[in-house]
């Protein structure tokens, strides 16, 4: 299992490293000045250009990118041209109200996309399968921002159940439990669009897994030996559906996050989606980069964490790597 688990932090390392030479080139490819915002329209054009070769704008991309790495590796993602702050302090910032929003999501696709895909699985062909399967295909065509609007029009403005922006009262200056109520409350409406899209997808896939192998013969071995169906449930059906499920959850855990970009926007969330559209925005290069760099280590994290997951469910799944790393 140690090796195992070595053998998927390094290539997980070197992932990072060539996720770190694409992000570079590509926005330091991107026409254009994005310091221009930075000077003053009545700086003089000399000191603005000895200014420019001072930051390095005008190195060589190569040496560019290994000064970026090497204060990469110290814990120096650079500094925000916009914010005119440390871009790792402004990510931080902001990254735990993304946790905050995508982790009650992926709660509301579990909860909802498992225990719905194993009802309509074992009730295949019936009224309420069908009836799941239209309403699945219905919110996987409906774009996020649209039922993001609807929500907003129909429980924030008509019956004004709840708030349609932000993360807080700023007016009300909650403190305590009456804080956690009003955030929650804000977190509603977001969540639980960004978990309804998920779970559609985490019922298609927990039903399709479910129908290949609840007439296997080990499943009708246990009904013929009298175990009841919720025993036959719990023991074997969702024991043998673990892996197609922490697949979909490691795949979801970054999707959630890039899709969360909408969302936030829409629901003026601050979280490091909102924070993305802000840095396109203003171009402010570094911060995009510390953007994308932290997406891709959240992404590559939840599918290491799935490979484990994977190696204890199934002792096949090291055996196996074990065998091709012999070869």
């Amino acid at each position: 299992m140690i090796g195992y688990i070595g053998r998927r932090l390094f290539q997980s390392a070197l992932i990072m490293l060539g996720v770190s030479v694409i992000v570079f080139f590509l926005i330091n490819r991107i026409p254009g000045n994005p310091y221009a915002s930075m000077f003053s329209p009545d700086i003089a054009s000399d000191q603005v250009e000895a200014k420019l070769h001072e930051v390095g704008f005008y190195d060589p991309l190569p040496y560019k990118y290994l000064k970026w790495l090497g204060r990469i590796g110290l814990g120096d993602l650079g500094y925000s041209i916009f914010y005119r702050d440390k871009v790792s302090s402004i990510i931080f910032s902001r990254l735990g109200n993304t946790l905050l929003l995508t982790s009650a999501s992926l709660a509301i696709s579990m909860l909802v996309g498992i225990s719905a895909g194993v009802y309509t699985g074992r009730r295949r062909g019936g009224l309420v399968d069908n009836t799941v399967s239209f309403v699945t295909f219905l919110i996987l065509s409906i774009p996020s921002f649209f039922l993001g609007m609807l929500l907003i029009k129909v429980l924030g403005a008509d019956l004004r159940l709840l708030p349609v922006s932000g993360m807080v009262t700023v007016s009300a200056g909650y403190r305590g439990l009456a804080h956690a109520l009003d955030v929650i409350r804000h977190m509603i409406m977001p969540s639980l669009i960004l978990g309804l899209l998920y779970s559609a997808t985490m019922l298609r896939y927990t039903r399709s897994s479910l129908l290949g192998i609840i007439n296997a013969d080990f499943i009708r071995s246990a009904r013929a030996h009298g175990l009841t169906e919720g025993v036959i449930l719990f023991r074997h059906l969702l024991k043998n559906m673990l892996i197609p499920i922490v697949t979909v959850l490691s795949l979801q855990i970054p999707d959630m996050l890039s899709g969360a970009l909408l969302i936030e926007t829409v629901f003026v969330w601050p979280g490091l989606g909102r924070l993305s559209f802000e840095a396109v925005q203003h171009r402010d290069y570094p911060l995009i980069m510390g953007i994308l760099l932290m997406m891709a280590l959240i992404t590559l994290i939840s599918n290491l964490i799935a490979d484990v997951a994977y190696a204890l469910i199934d002792q096949r799944v090291t055996v196996g790597a074990e065998h091709a790393g012999q070869r």
